[in-house]
């Protein structure tokens, strides 16, 4: 009479349940961040050789107007006059800076490729605007360094940041789960970190 089957093993059972869960996130962690992946590492090109990708001259308008020179006396009311210029000459970006000295005002809107400078005459009120828009490489370029683009967009670089991190180690904890090509996939692991070092080590001042 036969022996009744011995139940599978813990450390087989954990050993499965792992590399499966490990599949899993690798999959989907790949998937949910493949959009923003794919656009840091493109604009990593796009930053390295702008001139591949035809990066156009920016576009310079030049513009005048004036407010009353009530506004512009004693306490002035930065945020009106912020937006007052904003809705007349159809800027864009944030106010970066906002200065007010004696004699004049400068007003400066950013954004990613985008700025606008304003200056002021308080006793006269007339101001001169020079607005200069870039191109969209230009854009997706300050987009990648984070550059006048606002705090919701600098936590999306953080997001991305932590998700190629949790990416690329799940990657490497699901190759020590197969076992052909664990060794083979660890030389070249180990490899290209060598080579990474040494690039640096050697050719950058």
């Amino acid at each position: 009479m036969s022996s009744a089957p011995q139940p599978p093993q813990r450390g087989k059972k954990w050993y499965a349940a792992s590399a499966k869960w490990t599949r899993w996130l690798h999959t989907y962690l790949s998937m949910i961040s493949f959009a923003t992946l794919l656009f840091f590492a493109v604009t990593g090109l796009t930053l390295n050789h702008p001139t591949w990708f035809g990066a156009a001259e920016p576009v310079i308008r030049d513009d005048s107007g004036s407010f009353p020179t009530s506004v512009l006396a004693e306490e002035i009311d930065k945020l009106s006059i912020a937006e007052e210029l904003r809705a007349t000459h159809k800027l864009k970006g944030k106010v970066s800076e906002f200065e007010v000295t004696e004699f004049d005002c400068m007003v400066v809107f950013k954004g990613p490729g985008y700025a606008a400078d304003i200056f002021i005459d308080r006793e006269t009120g007339k101001y001169t605007l020079t607005e200069t828009a870039s191109g969209v490489v230009a854009v997706m370029n300050d987009l990648h360094k984070g550059r006048d683009s606002g705090s919701e967009w600098s936590l999306v670089i953080d997001i991305s940041a932590v998700l190629l991190v949790l990416v690329s180690l799940s990657g490497l904890i699901l190759l020590l789960f197969l076992k052909r090509t664990r060794t083979p996939g660890l030389i070249v692991t180990v490899v290209g970190t060598i080579l990474l070092v040494a690039v640096w080590a050697i050719w950058v001042p």
